[in-house]
Formats: C-alpha cells, structure tokens, sequence
C-alpha cells in the first residue's frame, strides 16, 4: 500500500465520496493500491482493466473515431477513460491511465509516454475543470518502474484534486480525526 493509496482513500471516506478506476497500461496496479488500504470497500467502487483498445471503446464509452485517429495513448482518450469509468461504475470520481510501458513502442509514441486522467463532479463549487484533469508524463526507467510510477501519479493526481475541493471545515474534521496528520 502506497501512501498516496492511504492518503486517497482517507480523504474520500471523510467526505462521503467513491471513487472508480480504468486502467490500460497498469493492467489494475491502482486498483490493487487503493483495495490494500484497509477500509477501502467504503470508498472504492471498482475498475475496469480496458488493456485492448477496443474495450476502450465497448466499456468505457472512448470515442471510436478517436481511437482510430490517435490510437490509445493520447490525453482525450484518458480524459474519456476516466470519465467513462465514472460513469459505468456510479463513482463519484474516476481515475484512469493509459501509456506505454515498453518494451517497444506503440501508436508512434516512445516508451515511458503516460496520460493520467481524474474525472470529478463537475463545476465552480469543486474547483475541478468540466471533464476533469489529465497529465502527460514521460517516464523514464524499465516496465516495472514506468508502471509503478504511472499508479503514483494517478493517485498523486487524484490527491491535488481532492485537496483543491476540500472546504476548510472537512480539513478540519479530517486533521482531526486521523491524529493531526
């Protein structure tokens, strides 16, 4: 169990909130993260490993023109990932990777191109941007390493934008209730 696994699952217990997880490249690395965390079940509702990018399309709804015309890494089909997962699974936020590992390239991008995406509720009072947040990384390091990074990433994402739509008041009940931490 990651810290920043802990540290998301903590913070959406304090707020009521679920979370749901599509994974390409991590083949269900973050899945596995966020379940290690006792008391998970409270807040995790469940993920979809899409590692063929038609199931892409078929059980997260990416758009197929898109994936026709930039192929599964790309920073759309991330964002339509995350959002998808959301969606199917009833979460309040979801959370998606897609990249490649290696050891060889893929869809003309190099190894160690990743996208991270989280998609959450929607609008001014939360802070998050309509469709969610995604990042493009460039990873360095063997197929091990650039996934085991990639599922840090993801969470450390979902963790800036969890932080960014906490009311002072939740900080407080959240400081409180976990030791000052």
């Amino acid at each position: 169990m990651s810290s920043e696994a802990a540290d998301v699952v903590r913070l959406l217990t304090v707020r009521g909130a679920t979370v749901a997880v599509a994974e390409s490249l991590t083949g269900g690395l973050v899945a596995a993260d966020l379940t290690s965390v006792p008391g998970a079940s409270k807040v995790f509702r469940g993920s979809v490993t899409a590692y063929a990018t038609d199931l892409k399309h078929g059980l997260l709804g990416v758009d197929a023109a898109l994936l026709a015309a930039r192929g599964a890494v790309d920073p759309e089909v991330a964002a339509q990932m995350a959002a998808g997962v959301r969606k199917a699974l009833g979460a309040d936020w979801g959370v998606a990777t897609t990249g490649v590992a290696g050891p060889h390239p893929q869809d003309g991008q190099a190894v160690g191109t990743v996208f991270v995406a989280v998609h959450g509720p929607d609008g001014a009072a939360t802070g998050s941007a309509p469709g969610g947040k995604v990042e493009a990384l460039r990873l360095n390091g063997d197929r091990a390493e650039i996934r085991m990074e990639s599922v840090r990433s993801v969470l450390a994402l979902l963790l800036k934008e969890l932080a960014g739509e906490q009311t002072g008041n939740e900080r407080a009940q959240d400081t409180e209730q976990n030791g000052g931490f």
